[in-house]
C-alpha cells in the first residue's frame, strides 16, 4: 500500500518506519527541512532503540522517502496519517493548529480518495474539526472529492516503540464508513497474524481511548507514589507492599514502581488536555485526574526535600552527582522530566550539579544552556568527583549493579538519593552509604 505519513518525531517516524518494514511504500513528510536533511543524510533526528537499524534498512530497500514537498507526499498516499504535535496551550488544553494545518494541506491538493488517518494524540471532536476543515478546503477548490476520518491513536511506549508497533498489544482503529475500515483492515494485517488484535470503534470512542489509558496509567503512579510516602512515614516497605498488591491478578504489577515523578511527552499533556476537555466540552471536573496531577507535581520535589532534609535548606558550597536525566530509560526526551525539577531546586538552594546520562545530555545542554551549575560528566564514576551526595533520578540499567565500595570512596560524604527505588536498602547500608528512598 501506499502511505503517507505527516510528521517525523517520535509517533510519525516510528508509524511510517515500521508500515514500511512489512512492505509497504511509505513516504514520510516534515515542514522542517533540518528534519528531512538528517534523515536524508542516514541519521534520525531522536533517539529510539532499533530504530535507526529500520530506517537504513528500509531506506536501502526503497521502501522509505522523505521530503518536505507536500503536494508530492498528498499525491502519495491513499492512506494519509497525521503525526504531528498536540503541545498543550497555555490552558492545558491540546493545541491542534498543526493537526488541522495537515488536514488542511491534504485538501488542497488531494485528486482521489483518501483515508485522512488521526495519530497525533488528540481531544475527543478532533476527527470532526478534521472533516470539516477537509470539506471548507474542498468547497474553496469548487470540488467534491471523497474522504475518510479515522481515528487510530498510537500505544507506543518511549523507548520501547519499534517493538510496540511491530507486536501490538492492540490496534484501535475509530472508523464509520465500510471502505476506511476495509484498508485499515488491510494495512495492519501483517501485524496481527497470530490473533485478532484489531478493535473497530466509533470515531470519538477511539479518540477517548487513548486520554483513557494514559490517564490510567498515570493515576497508578501518583497512588504508588502517595502510598510509598505514606509508607515511609509509618516504617512500612513500599517494595512489600508493592508485592503484596501487585500479586492481585485485579490490579496486576504494571506501573506500580513509586518514584521522584513521572514525566515525558503523554502523560502530563494527556491528564491536562482530558482534564480541560471535561471542563470545556462537558462542565465535568475530573477530581481524580485533578488529584493525580497535583500529586505528581508535588513528587517532583521530594529528592530535593529529602537532600535539604539531609544537609540543609541552604546548599551553597554542596555539588552533587546526578545519575539520570531522561524522564525514562532508552531515551533522550527531557519533556517534563522530573530531573529538570530537581535541578532547578538544587539550583535555588545554591548547590551545582555533576550529571551523567546515557544519551539525553545533549538535550539537557540544549534546556539549561551553559549554564556554569551544570556540568556533565563522562561516565558514572566520573560524575562522583567532589560530590557530597549521588542521587538518582533515572532508571537506566547501567546504574543497576554499581561498586558501592566505590561510590563510597568518591563521594565526601556517603549518601545516596534514589528516585527510582534500584537498590536494596539492607545492602547499600551494609556497605556503610546513608541511603535515602522512595517509601523506603
Amino acid at each position: 500500500m501506499k502511505i503517507t505519513v505527516v510528521g517525523t518525531g517520535y509517533v510519525g517516524l516510528v508509524s511510517g518506519t515500521c508500515l514500511a518494514e512489512v512492505g509497504n511504500d511509505v513516504l514520510c513528510l516534515d515542514v522542517d527541512p533540518a528534519k528531512i536533511k538528517i534523515l536524508e543524510d542516514g541519521g534520525i533526528p531522536i533517539y529510539e532503540p532499533g530504530l535507526q537499524e529500520m530506517v537504513t534498512r528500509n531506506v536501502a530497500a526503497g521502501r522509505l522517502h522523505f521530503t518536505t514537498d507536500v503536494e508530492k507526499a498528498v499525491q502519495h498516499g491513499t492512506i494519509q496519517f497525521i503525526a504531528v504535535g498536540t503541545p498543550p496551550d497555555e490552558d492545558g488544553s491540546a493545541d491542534l493548529q498543526y493537526v488541522l494545518a495537515a488536514a488542511r494541506n491534504i485538501a488542497r491538493t488531494m485528486t482521489d480518495y483518501k483515508v485522512i488517518v488521526d495519530k497525533s494524540t488528540v481531544p475527543v471532536g478532533t476527527a470532526d474539526k478534521v472533516k470539516a476543515a477537509v470539506a471548507d478546503e474542498l468547497k474553496k477548490r469548487g470540488l467534491e472529492v471523497p474522504y475518510s476520518v479515522v481515528s487510530n491513536p498510537e500505544f507506543l511506549k518511549e523507548g520501547a516503540a519499534v517493538e510496540d508497533f511491530m507486536r501490538p498489544d492492540r490496534i484501535v482503529v475509530g472508523a464509520e464508513e465500510e471502505q476506511a475500515i476495509h484498508l485499515m483492515r488491510a494495512l495492519y494485517a501483517p501485524f496481527q497474524r497470530n490473533h485478532e488484535r484489531l478493535i473497530i470503534t466509533d470515531v470519538k470512542s477511539a479518540e477517548l481511548t487513548k486520554y483513557a489509558a494514559n490517564a490510567m496509567l498515570a493515576t497508578r503512579i501518583s497512588f504508588m507514589n502517595e502510598l510509598a510516602n505514606l509508607a515511609e512515614v509509618l516504617g512500612a516497605d513500599i517494595e512489600m507492599v508493592r508485592q503484596g498488591i501487585g500479586s492481585d491478578p485485579r490490579i496486576g504489577y504494571h506501573f506500580l514502581y513509586p518514584g521522584c515523578g513521572y514525566g515525558g511527552s503523554c502523560f502530563p499533556k494527556d491528564v491536562k488536555a482530558l482534564i480541560k476537555t471535561a471542563a470545556d466540552d462537558a462542565n465535568i471536573t475530573l477530581r481524580v485526574l485533578t488529584a493525580v496531577e497535583e500529586a505528581n507535581d508535588l513528587q517532583k520535589h521530594i529528592l530535593s526535600e529529602k537532600i535539604k532534609a539531609r544537609f540543609g535548606a541552604d546548599l551553597k558550597g554542596k555539588h552533587f552527582a546526578l545519575w539520570g536525566l531522561s524522564f525514562k530509560p532508552n531515551t533522550d526526551d527531557m519533556r517534563d522530566a522530573p530531573s529538570r525539577e530537581l535541578i532547578k531546586d538544587l539550583f535555588a538552594a545554591g548547590a551545582t550539579v555533576s550529571a551523567y546520562d546515557p544519551v539525553a545530555m545533549h538535550e539537557t545542554q540544549r534546556i539549561f544552556g551553559d549554564d556554569s551549575r551544570l556540568k556533565y560528566a563522562e561516565s558514572p564514576m566520573s560524575a562522583l568527583d567532589e560530590a557530597d551526595a549521588l542521587i538518582i533520578a533515572t532508571e537506566w540499567k547501567e546504574f543497576r549493579s554499581p561498586d558501592f565500595e566505590a561510590i563510597k570512596a568518591a563521594l565526601k560524604n556517603p549518601v545516596i538519593f534514589d528516585g527510582r527505588n534500584l537498590y536494596d536498602p539492607k545492602f547499600v547500608r551494609n556497605s556503610g552509604i546513608e541511603y535515602f528512598a522512595i517509601g523506603r
